[in-house]
């Protein structure tokens, strides 16, 4: 167990006041994580700082090569009062996936889940409660050696930073047209797709440059090598039922093994629905689209949690889901997962994690 130190802020920032817009991920709270990485004397000196800029040497190697992961999940207030995570150790192992391909430290799943625990409850009071809102959490590891060869850092920081946000899209729950992107590449199997890496994101800007002048919200992403097979969404993974089945692509090493995902394929066979975790062509969702068995899209995310589809372009052509509304199943698996969140459905499945006291 780690023995954190914390040091509380003496100049405490304003909150934001109920009903108060606070779109996403723009407000930060009092307070941060932050634990140090030597090589020979692995993680150390846990602590709880407030919230302050960072100082590093212009040769630090997260500049250079980009050496560096995060994660993302949220916190919630439950109407019983008492504050809420949702599956932390699937984030913690995830990032010791990502770790693993970028060669940074295994960071102990406990030592992670105490981390985020600890600094959240800290910033209990900054958790919104207005319905749609969260604490958003940002856990991050960067590599910081003063060093410009390339080869892995001997020293890094892991940080976690909070952030009270409102929903994702700032249309809420309504349905957003996607653009399926048929010229860029994100990522192929054998590199780095299925990390939580900044350098995924950085490949998707341009699609989502390109996505947003044409009126769209997100870029669906085909594979890299055949481009013909779809696999997700620059933040989110994606679903589709199609003739009552739930397909959604199967995970090949260019996909993010996204936690709301695998929760959403374990409520879906809990309901019945056959759930299939395969390869699914643009193609074969223009045809399903002609022959009206596409009957709903969505993606699923921790800053969206579902996000429903009313429009998807392929090249030439404009797919219409479900008259462009939200459909029964996306409906019903926004509702039961943020529900098991915030405290109001039972939690049959243990995901829920109660932070502190």
């Amino acid at each position: 167990m780690l023995d954190i130190k914390i040091q509380r802020t003496e100049t405490p920032k304003a909150k934001p006041a109920p009903g108060q817009k606070l779109g996403f991920g723009k407000i930060f709270t009092d307070h941060m994580f932050v634990m140090n990485y030597t090589e020979g004397k692995g993680w150390h000196d846990p602590r709880i700082e407030p919230f302050h800029n960072i100082s590093l040497s212009p040769a630090a190697m997260v500049y250079h090569y980009g050496q560096e992961m995060f994660e993302g999940l949220k916190a919630y207030k439950g109407p019983d009062g008492n504050v809420y995570l949702f599956r932390p150790d699937m984030n913690a192992k995830r990032t010791n996936s990502t770790n693993d391909r970028l060669v940074i430290p295994q960071l102990p799943v406990e030592d992670f889940v105490q981390a985020v625990s600890a600094v959240v409850d800290v910033d209990r009071d900054w958790i919104p409660s207005d319905p749609g809102t969260s604490l958003y959490i940002r856990p991050f590891i960067i590599a910081t050696d003063e060093f410009l060869g390339v080869a892995p850092s001997k020293t890094y920081l892991f940080m976690v930073i909070l952030s009270p946000s409102g929903a994702y899209y700032e249309s809420g729950l309504a349905p957003v047209g996607i653009w399926i992107e048929d010229e860029y590449v994100r990522a192929v199997r054998g590199g780095i797709g299925f990390a939580k890496t900044g350098g995924n994101y950085a490949a998707s800007l341009i699609a989502q440059q390109k996505a947003h002048d044409a009126g769209y919200s997100q870029v669906l992403w085909l594979d890299g090598v055949e481009r013909k097979y779809i696999e997700e969404v620059g933040a989110m993974n994606i679903f589709f039922k199609i003739a009552g089945k739930v397909v959604t692509p199967s995970l090949n090493g260019s996909i993010l093994p996204g936690i709301t995902r695998n929760s959403t394929i374990q409520l879906c066979k809990d309901w019945g629905y056959e759930v299939e975790e395969r390869k699914i062509s643009a193609e074969e969702l223009l045809e399903a689209q002609k022959n009206g068995t596409l009957e709903e899209c969505f993606g699923t995310g921790t800053a969206a949690v579902i996000s429903p589809v009313g429009k998807l372009r392929y090249q030439d052509d404009v797919m219409t889901i479900n008259g462009g509304n939200i459909g029964p199943l996306s409906q019903k698996l926004y509702d039961t997962i943020t529900g098991i969140q915030t405290g109001i459905l039972p939690d049959e499945k243990g995901w829920r994690v109660k932070v502190g006291g």
